[in-house]
């Protein structure tokens, strides 16, 4: 079976009923709410699904479009809004990193031979894409979605200044797979176009890329003239970025054919000219470490350390989590040298190398050095924290007659209520791509069963009993809930993408203002994240990692393994005590739950 053979086959993301999105809104938000909030939520709900009202008209828009000819999804305009929209910082807020697992014993251990294994494995990748030989992903019986996989090489988002594009290959204006024979090496804030493929299609060997890469280094031993390194101005706020970006385009011709190695180009690799001092320090490297190193705008970056460790930060308009999973489960599992034997890569000498020079001019100089002294101090403003757990995993949790997830979930609950005194809008991160072009659904997290859960843990009347059962009625309906949004039975992105309707067509559908129900403090508090979480499991993963979502937000990015559980928190530096605390609760809750489950008998 050929990688896309099965994308027209796959189920449509389904559309839900306008009804039963406003019904599983209001129980979704009903936990977060008083008494007067709930009425006033429900008044807005009825309004806005009464005959004739707006609902009606948006959701009837909404089933035309997911009906037309040549659309995939009734969420193909909601993703691009999602993503392609937003206007604030795309480095440290959308971006997401991997920490690779260390080179094994029998491994290349020092940076040039680490990125030349991964560089192997990466090319050797995009050639079994371009052969359609990746095999498709089968989950419990049912395929999932590659059409992401189209995104890996060669795709770099381009910023706008209403709503950012995206330059890939697969596409009208660029057909097929790419044709891009070389990659952009980072080293000290410089940039250096990189031959990885010869002039007839075939792989440089391990032993030319790491020739080319030693070039690199030796021509970036003097970092560039102060305030030339571009990258930095990838850190900007998009507007911001594609104004700075048209300048710099307009500049001098080299400039735009410098743009152009670098959006055309395979992938992104980043030579640290350090060794990280720690675990943490690497994650916090990999997430939002600059020195102009960076093109955050590019779909793949793999960053190697001084010391070889290694890792990958990734653009997010195109790419979720799982396909990158999939991608650094293939780059990591098999050895360089075989990576490069499958590919059919040969000697062919040093690959070409050329130094990616910009002409600048007074403003653009002043504009990156704003912009690297904004995102140095916007860095220095977010706290993060590694969390490892190497007593526990997933294998612990099932012995323990616990859904893993579940069990993790409702630790979270336990800990914040501990830490902030409260419970509050968790997001969780569920994918769906068993469907055609599927991504993930939000998953809204606290239950009225949870809130029951945590008033048992909290009460010190409370018996052994009481709190067990307690635990495997929320752990059961956070399974409920994480069912029903896999199958796309979820409200949130349905009532987002009618807003968005009525923000885009509202007064030729006659809905010219927008609905009340968007205002209600049901959907403020639902989307008001005070946890975002979503998991990465893999064995070649260390740590996985995002920005938090909001002022008071801690990201909750994790590894849960059979025999590990891995997380990496982040939060704004005004909270960080908050999140310290949240770390410090959550070890404890975890040591309480497995001693409550332990001691009696489980759901099953």
């Amino acid at each position: 079976m050929t990688t896309f053979a099965r994308e027209e086959t796959l189920p449509r993301v389904p559309l839900p009923t306008l009804e039963a999105s406003c019904e599983r809104f209001l129980a979704w938000c009903a936990p977060l709410l008083t008494a007067d909030e709930r009425a006033a939520t429900e008044a807005e709900v009825a309004a806005f699904l009464r005959p004739g009202g707006p609902g009606r008209v948006l959701h009837a828009a909404l089933e035309e479009y997911d009906a037309t000819a040549g659309v995939h999804s009734w969420l193909d305009t909601f993703w691009p809004y999602r993503y392609l929209g937003r206007r604030d910082r795309i480095a440290l807020n959308a971006n997401f990193f991997f920490l690779f697992q260390d080179a094994g014993p029998d491994e290349p251990q020092s940076q040039v031979a680490r990125a030349a294994g991964l560089i192997a494995g990466a090319v050797g990748y995009k050639r079994q894409l371009d052969q359609d030989l990746v095999p498709p992903v089968v989950q419990r019986g049912q395929a999932q979605s590659m059409v992401q996989n189209a995104y890996l090489f060669s795709t770099t988002r381009i910023p706008g200044a209403q709503q950012d594009t995206v330059r890939s290959p697969y596409g009208d204006e660029w057909p097929g797979p790419s044709d891009a024979r070389h990659i952009v090496v980072f080293h000290r804030g410089a940039m250096f176009r990189m031959e990885v493929l010869g002039a007839d299609g075939d792989p440089h060997s391990l032993d030319d890329l790491e020739a080319g890469l030693h070039a690199v280094l030796k021509a970036g031993a003097q970092p560039p003239a102060p305030d030339t390194s571009v990258g930095h101005l990838t850190t900007m706020a998009r507007a911001e970025w594609a104004a700075a970006r048209e300048s710099l385009r307009t500049r001098h011709p080299g400039n735009a054919a410098a743009l152009d190695d670098i959006e055309t180009a395979l992938f992104c690799v980043c030579l640290e000219d350090f060794a990280p001092a720690d675990v943490q320090d690497a994650c916090d490297q990999l997430l939002y470490g600059d020195r102009g190193n960076r093109w955050f705008d590019k779909a793949v970056s793999l960053i190697v350390f001084a010391d070889g460790r290694a890792g990958i930060n990734v653009e997010h308009c195109e790419l979720d989590g799982t396909t990158i999973l999939g991608f650094t489960d293939a780059l990591l599992s098999t050895p360089a040298e075989e990576h490069s034997r499958r590919s059919g890569a040969r000697s062919q000498g040093l690959p070409a190398v050329e130094p990616l020079v910009f002409e600048l001019d007074d403003a653009l100089r002043a504009q990156v050095r704003s912009a690297a002294d904004a995102f140095a101090a916007y860095g220095a403003a977010t706290a993060t924290r590694t969390v490892s757990f190497d007593d526990f995993g997933s294998t612990t949790a099932k012995a323990l007659g616990a859904s893993p997830d579940a069990f993790v979930q409702l630790a979270y609950q336990l800990a914040h209520q501990r830490a902030k005194g409260h419970l509050g809008a968790t997001y969780e991160s569920i994918a769906t791509r068993q469907y055609r072009y599927g991504r993930t659904e939000a998953m809204r997290v606290v239950t009225p069963e949870i809130q029951e859960f945590v008033a048992a843990m909290e009460d010190p009347a409370a018996s052994a009993d009481t709190r067990r059962a307690a635990f495997h009625a929320a752990a059961a309906q956070h399974v409920t809930r994480a069912k029903e949004c896999q199958t796309g039975q979820a409200p949130e992105q349905h009532l987002w993408e009618l807003e968005l309707i009525q923000r885009r067509r509202g007064a030729e559908l006659g809905v010219t203002e927008q609905p009340a129900l968007f205002r209600t403090p049901g959907w403020l508090k639902m989307r008001d994240d005070y946890l975002s979480t979503s998991s990465a499991p893999s064995v070649h993963i260390q740590y996985f990692g995002f920005g938090s979502t909001s002022s008071r937000c801690i990201g909750v990015a994790y590894v849960l393994l059979p025999d590990r559980f891995h997380l990496y928190l982040s939060t704004p530096l005004p909270v960080a005590d908050q999140m310290h605390t949240f770390a410090d609760r959550l070890r404890e809750a975890l040591t309480e739950l497995r001693e409550l489950l332990s001691s009696g008998p489980s759901a099953n």
